[in-house]
């Protein structure tokens, strides 16, 4: 278990039962200030560096969609995010207002940084390469979440009873079943559930960044995946698997098992973040506490837990 202050977080990447490469790749992080001290006359009990307290963590899932130069789109995109927040992101905001909006715009910068990189490294290709990725990302400063999406990966939360699906898939085969043209049990297996309208690379022009943010509660747990797992496993089957308060190493697990029992036609790669309990804080308090909560903030169909952000604009390559 990788236990990062509240935060029980784990991912697993499997190559699946058909691929012979695995494009996707994942991360998670722990984001704090640091001092690298050179000199000082002062005697501390600390080592060199010294790290501040963690101020966020950082889940990412993304996926190279299975060309032969999508190993390096997923690749560059997840060190582009990680030299982003550690050099240019100024990411230790005091949300609220106007630094809740820089923020979120940080974050479509970010994205942007990625669409730019992905296709520095295909031009560089000895013959043209159209590489693509897709990319979810969470970012968590307790109890805030803000989310960034981009393509076809997935972002669900998992409330006690209710999972609701955050991310929105950027298929042809999602904007059918949003004009009613295709009837929503055919979306997995529609055939055009794989082609993308947008992605970080592959050749698009723009890059359109969905964003999401809410207020987490203890208890809750988020997933990021490719769509390894929801192409074989339904959403019915990742809820029961989620609200079994299971390690999320061994939840990760779980998820991987069921997508290759039923097929693993594709890579699969997970990360489950699960809020545990506040250190020092009764049980019984928790308790009450997360009934209030709940009794105000039903999360339901017609009511969901996460909200759009203000809308992004669009971050041109």
């Amino acid at each position: 278990m990788t236990d990062l202050g509240n935060m029980d977080g784990y991912g697993l990447s499997d190559i699946g039962k058909v691929r012979t490469v695995n494009d996707d790749q994942f991360m998670i992080a722990d984001l704090r200030k640091s001092m690298l001290i050179h000199q000082t006359s002062v005697v501390l009990a600390e080592q060199s560096p010294l790290f501040g307290d963690t101020l966020g963590h950082l889940l990412l899932v993304a996926d190279g969609g299975g060309l032969t130069a999508d190993t390096q789109a997923s690749t560059t995109t997840v060190r582009t995010i990680a030299h982003y927040m550690l050099n240019m992101m100024p990411w230790f905001y005091r949300f609220g207002g106007q630094q809740e909006d820089d923020f979120l715009h940080e974050l479509e910068s970010a994205l942007a940084k990625c669409q730019e990189r992905v296709q520095a490294v295909a031009d560089t290709m000895p013959t043209p390469q159209e590489m693509g990725a897709a990319l979810t990302m969470a970012y968590i400063t307790w109890p805030r979440l803000y989310v960034i999406h981009v393509s076809n990966s997935r972002c669900y939360l998992q409330r006690r009873a209710m999972l609701e699906q955050i991310t929105t898939d950027h298929t042809l085969a999602q904007q059918l079943i949003e004009s009613g043209v295709l009837p929503p049990h055919e979306g997995r297996t529609s055939r055009l559930s794989s082609v993308l309208w947008n992605a970080i690379g592959g050749g698009l022009d723009d890059l359109n960044a969905e964003v999401h943010k809410a207020k987490l509660h203890l208890g809750d747990t988020l997933l990021l995946c490719t769509d390894g797992l929801p192409k074989h496993v339904a959403d019915g089957d990742i809820s029961m698997l989620l609200q079994a308060q299971e390690p999320a190493q061994e939840t990760c697990r779980k998820l991987v098992h069921i997508a290759n029992s039923a097929g693993g036609t594709d890579n699969i790669t997970v990360v489950v973040a699960r809020f545990l309990r506040m250190p020092h804080e009764p049980a019984a308090a928790l308790e009450v506490a997360a009934n209030s909560e709940m009794a105000t903030a039903n999360v339901s169909q017609t009511e969901p837990a996460v909200q759009p952000a203000p809308a992004v604009a669009a971050a041109e390559s």
